[in-house]
């Protein structure tokens, strides 16, 4: 993956004074260009809230309802805006349901900084109330993690934090500062940016060589493929990707975090990968020469089977993390580095080609696809309502402008395979650790991120109920997020497996819900629920001019499909249409 290249801060300068950690931290954090943070209060972080008193003009807290409201909220707010999103928790419980966003934002490259509060230094190891040896819970899901026990170490491990937050390829850090450290006073002078650690290389050394390499085999390749992920998104390489498949004439396909980076309509664009991806470039994949993966991981959900991957291609990788090559897929050519650094390079070095023979398989899967799915699923005959009418209409009345914040599940499938997505983040779902919940307070975030946009939670009955209580913050805040709640009184993806594979035993994925409209409207949020295609565009119309957040429920098919679909342990060429 990759990362878009930040701007160098400038140091603040003051005169020197005695303030306490708090105040250090919060100055801190304002020289890092923080305008948001989102966080619930508690003893153990109780200095740093009260100095953030005297902040509240040029700090922006958002108490949110849960801590992990807080730190998906920050997640929504870092891949809307392309920033760090900030999160503050107290000790124990508090710290501890930061576990599910930090181990979320880590497989998904999201660049967060945590702050936990932590009980006195003398009182640690001591099992005082609320400690939790916070450090060593968290390290398997951050990417940085530190302790604070003086007051004297908080500007250098933040700004440290910042940097390792940002650089190479994002992820969340963690600080966990002792309580002493907050209150204690430190001459303070103003705030250095970190710039450089000796022994952290954020960007690996492009090797020339490499991409000439890479270039060769491009130059050779008949039936060439793309597959692009959230790398070019993180690396803000649009532009430069863009310039290499239409001059290479590569027919490409994207994973649900790399989605927007090519316009939906855009000739080259073949569409979505993995077990719910489009037809053609599942099973192409396993009919092309040349695979060319560009900020991408090669997850189980894009491959299938490895043993049955791509066997027949030779395979060039394009990363910034050297951990990411032959960790799934054997790579012919690795070219290390930023992708905004790397695609241009290897842009000038490939011939124009069209590719026109190959691409018609793809139209011709398509077509395929369309008949036999998509046509149905977006203009349905049935008399009832399925998702991706909803989301199709959505498009309508968007015209791709909106922010689509998505949970877990089919509801998020379909939202992925048919949202029109013009743009980079114009998408923000779960991608590698799947988690029920995210997207009501995510769509907090991003609203934050990105107040200037329509943003729309599109969430299933299942999930929205793992952190309804996020309604209050949007009560409080006053923010418009619009939410969409499709439900089909299932557990739906579940249930598609068991139906599927185990001969519709239908094993606890039949959910009650509440009257959704009546809890929003107790949370002071307006909505409707609907059932019928008539009344589904006008609550929809009704939903978006709605100047305030708004629920609206739609009541869909209760044992739709989502397809096509690779079952598990199947090759991406076995892909299902039915």
């Amino acid at each position: 993956m990759s990362t878009q290249a930040q701007p160098v801060l400038e140091a603040t300068t003051a005169e020197t004074r005695e303030i306490s950690g708090a105040e250090v931290l919060l100055r801190g954090l304002l020289a890092e260009g923080v305008d948001t943070i989102f966080g619930y209060p508690g003893g153990a972080i109780l200095p740093i809230y009260d100095a953030l008193y005297d902040f509240k003009e040029e700090l922006n807290h958002v108490l949110v309802r849960h801590e992990q409201g807080g730190i998906h909220a920050g997640q929504g707010y870092a891949r809307a805006s392309g920033k760090v999103g900030v999160v503050f928790a107290t000790s124990g419980p508090g710290a501890t349901n930061l576990i599910t966003g930090l181990a979320d934002a880590q497989i998904d490259s999201t660049p967060l900084v945590c702050i936990t509060g932590q009980v006195f230094a003398h009182l640690l190891g001591s099992d005082a109330f609320q400690e939790t040896d916070v450090i060593n819970i968290t390290a398997p899901v951050t990417k940085w993690n530190y302790q604070i026990t003086e007051a004297s170490e908080i500007p250098g491990i933040l700004a440290k934090a910042f940097y390792i937050a940002r650089s190479g390829r994002p992820g969340p850090v963690l600080i966990d500062i002792t309580k002493n450290a907050q209150l204690d006073k430190i001459p303070f002078a103003g705030y250095e940016p970190c710039t450089h650690i000796r022994s952290y290389r954020p960007a690996p050394v492009v090797r020339p060589q490499a991409v000439t390499q890479a270039a060769d085999l491009i130059n050779q390749a008949q039936r060439p493929l793309v597959l692009w992920g959230q790398g070019v998104v993180l690396g803000a390489a649009e532009r430069e990707f863009r310039a290499f498949i239409e001059k290479s004439g590569i027919p490409a396909a994207w994973t649900i975090l790399g989605a927007g980076v090519l316009p939906a309509d855009h000739p080259l664009n073949v569409g979505m990968l993995g077990m719910h991806g489009n037809y053609g470039p599942n099973v192409l994949t396993n009919e092309c020469d040349v695979l060319i993966a560009i900020g991408m991981r090669f997850d189980d959900r894009v491959t299938g089977r490895l043993d049955k991957y791509a066997r027949q291609a030779q395979v060039i990788h394009l990363d910034i993390d050297p951990s990411e090559i032959d960790k799934n897929v054997a790579t012919t050519v690795a070219v290390w580095g930023d992708c905004k650094q790397t695609l241009p390079m290897l842009t000038r070095q490939v011939a124009e080609r069209t590719h026109t023979a190959w691409r018609q398989r793809f139209a011709e899967f398509q077509a395929e696809e369309v008949d036999v799915v998509i046509r149905e699923a977006l203009f349905p005959t049935s008399a009832e309502l399925t998702m991706g009418e909803v989301v199709q209409q959505l498009n309508e009345l968007t015209q791709g402008e909106a922010i689509l914040v998505t949970d877990v599940g089919q509801h998020q499938m379909v939202t992925c395979r048919y949202a029109r997505l013009n743009e980079s983040r114009r998408h923000i779902t779960s991608g590698g650790l799947g988690t029920m919940g995210f997207a009501l307070p995510a769509a907090i975030g991003a609203k934050f991120g990105q107040p200037e946009r329509t943003v729309v939670a599109i969430i299933g009955d299942g999930g929205v109920q793992m952190t309804i209580q996020e309604l209050g913050t949007l009560m409080q805040t006053g923010i418009a997020v619009k939410i969409i709640v499709l439900n089909n009184q299932f557990l739906g993806m579940v249930r598609q497996w068991q139906e599927l594979f185990s001969e519709r035993r239908y094993s606890f994925v039949d959910i009650q819900s509440p009257d959704y409209v009546t809890v929003a409207r107790g949370y002071r949020i307006e909505g409707q629920s609907v059932s019928d295609r008539a009344a589904l565009g006008p609550a929809l119309q009704a939903m978006l001019a709605h100047p305030g957040s708004y629920m609206l429920e739609v009541m869909v098919a209760q044992e739709q499909n989502i397809f096509p679909m690779v079952p598990q342990g199947c090759s991406v060429s076995e892909i299902r249409l039915k």
